[in-house]
Formats: structure tokens, C-alpha cells, sequence
């Protein structure tokens, strides 16, 4: 259980860490299947927001690419796998078009609206900012993005803990 900023408590949803549920800004909206969406919870040309990020990304963008898709995916593909793919499709000059279903996949889950166009034309025109905003929703949603997928969920369940049981004491 979690308390969001306005001091109600709520359940983390299904497979996603209880920690993510803590930082989040107001209007983000952890759960799938709202009646409407809701915005992301940085704008896309934000970048500077988490410096370290956008350098990597911009050096390297396979590297965010794998981990974002590693999230986005719940560990069914590894962020080295996704990473390498992303990586070679670069070569061909074709990477954004695999990551806008990312995009796509990633707003789904959050509900996210559609903005500031349609998927792929945000991948298309500027690759690196949208990886870069992706990167940041899933890490103000709670995930350690440098951890992956298992970790987060393992994380998540040593938050659970059961009261120990209290012994008497003998003299």
C-alpha cells in the first residue's frame, strides 16, 4: 500500500513495484483502463530534467532503448536482447519505427495520451527526446531503470514483510 501525495492510500496494480506508486506526480495515473488519458508526467523536451540519462541516450541510445523495453516487456526480453536489436535496426536507419511500438505499448499500460503527435512521428522526428521521455516516466512511475525488470519486482517484495513473531523472554 502507498500513500499518494494528496495523503490517500492506494494499491500498487499487478506486477508493478509499490514503490513506483510514491513519487509520483498528482496527475499521473498508475492504472490501466481509465475513462480518459492522462498526460506523461515530463514533457518531451525535457530532456535536461536527468542529464545523465539524456547524455547516454544521445552516445548511445541502444542502451535506453533496452531498458525501457525491458520494462515495457516485464522481463520476457532482456534489456541487452532488446538493446542489440534496436541497435542493429539503427544501422539500416530503421530503430524508430521499433520503438514507437514501445512508445505505443508504454502509453497502453499508463494510459497515456497520444502527444505531442502520433507514435511513430515522435520516434521519426526526434528519436532521442522521446527515449528520453519514456525513460523518465517509467523512472517517476518507481522503476530503478538500471536494475531491470526482476530486480524491480524483487525489490518490491521485500517491501512486503510480515510482523515477526514476539517470543516472551525467560529470566
Amino acid at each position: 500500500m502507498y500513500t499518494s501525495s494528496h495523503g490517500n492510500a492506494k494499491y500498487a496494480p499487478a506486477g508493478y513495484p509499490a514503490t513506483a506508486m510514491k513519487a509520483q506526480p498528482s496527475h499521473v495515473s498508475p492504472f490501466h483502463g481509465t475513462a480518459s488519458a492522462t498526460g506523461w508526467s515530463t514533457g518531451l523536451c525535457h530532456c535536461c530534467d536527468d542529464p545523465a540519462n539524456c547524455l547516454i541516450t544521445c552516445l548511445c541510445p541502444c542502451v535506453t532503448f533496452g531498458q525501457i523495453a525491458e520494462i515495457v516487456n516485464k522481463g520476457s526480453i532482456s534489456c541487452a536482447a532488446s538493446g542489440a536489436v534496436y541497435g542493429l535496426l539503427a544501422l539500416a536507419g530503421l530503430s524508430c519505427l521499433y520503438s514507437c511500438v514501445y512508445r505505443s505499448r508504454l502509453r497502453g499500460q499508463y494510459d497515456l495520451e497520444e502527444a505531442p503527435c502520433a507514435d511513430c512521428l515522435v520516434h521519426f522526428c526526434c528519436e532521442t527526446c522521446s527515449l528520453c521521455q519514456e525513460y523518465r516516466e517509467l523512472k517517476n512511475r518507481g522503476f530503478d531503470m538500471g536494475i531491470g525488470w526482476q530486480a524491480n519486482m524483487d525489490r518490491q517484495g521485500r517491501g512486503i514483510t510480515v510482523a515477526p513473531v514476539v517470543g516472551r523472554m525467560a529470566r
